[in-house]
């Protein structure tokens, strides 16, 4: 907790609490440290990340407009549920607005952008999945999706497609080690990150919604395999 709390307080010049707070709660149910259906106190959590309760209760209501918690009067507030279900509707609506975006990132995006997706193209070549550990890859994911909405320049496109990769990663996280080619899951990356760096608007979009779909099906076998 002293190592959290003390890492926290170097944050505090750059973030507000409630942003900090948020984001380490949202990292811990998207990875699943926090389980599906589990009871967050908020008590415990403001102890453990070095925080006042209200900072934690006002990220608690961001994550329950991101559909990570849901609360319910006088039992509190929980981590959402995940189900199979799910990955089809989610997939539905990343299938059209991943093109998107990405289309759109090739075709705005500006030669300092191009280069920040260039050096996240370094990063995924150099990522070995021998040595990377689970955090490491799904962060590196994160890395990835992030990039390419922030270089689609499409605030609204942004908070959506970010809200929904959040809900895909809570499944990817449930069959991460049942997936088969892990390696390939990642390196595909580079083929959609060189085509936007590139202004390919028509691969990129191409290249981006076979991502989500190759994603998909993959989590439809792991689950369905188990």
């Amino acid at each position: 907790m002293a190592i959290e709390a003390l890492a926290i307080a170097g944050e505090v010049s750059k973030k507000s609490l409630a942003d900090i707070a948020y984001e380490r709660i949202r990292d811990r149910l998207l990875f699943l440290d926090i389980k599906p259906g589990e009871l967050l106190n908020d008590d415990h959590l403001a102890k453990e990340l070095g925080v006042g309760r209200t900072p934690v209760r006002e990220a608690l209501k961001r994550l329950e407009l991101d559909r990570l918690v849901v609360t319910y009067p006088r039992r509190g507030t929980f981590a959402t549920g995940v189900e199979v279900t799910d990955l089809a509707f989610i997939s539905e609506i990343r299938t059209q607005l991943e093109p998107l975006a990405a289309a759109r990132a090739a075709r705005v995006a500006t030669e300092a952008v191009k280069e920040e997706l260039r050096a996240i193209m370094r990063d995924v070549e150099a990522w070995d999945a021998g040595t990377a550990s689970v955090v490491e890859t799904l962060r590196l994911d994160a890395r990835v999706h992030q990039g390419i909405y922030a270089a689609a320049a499409n605030p609204h496109l942004e908070d959506i497609l970010i809200r929904y990769d959040n809900l895909a990663t809570r499944i990817w996280c449930m069959v991460l080690d049942r997936l088969p080619d892990l390696s390939r899951h990642v390196h595909e990356h580079l083929g959609l990150l060189r085509a936007i760096a590139d202004g390919e608007e028509e691969k990129a979009a191409d290249l981006a919604r076979t991502h989500v779909t190759d994603f998909e099906h993959a989590v439809r076998q792991a689950l369905f395999s188990a």
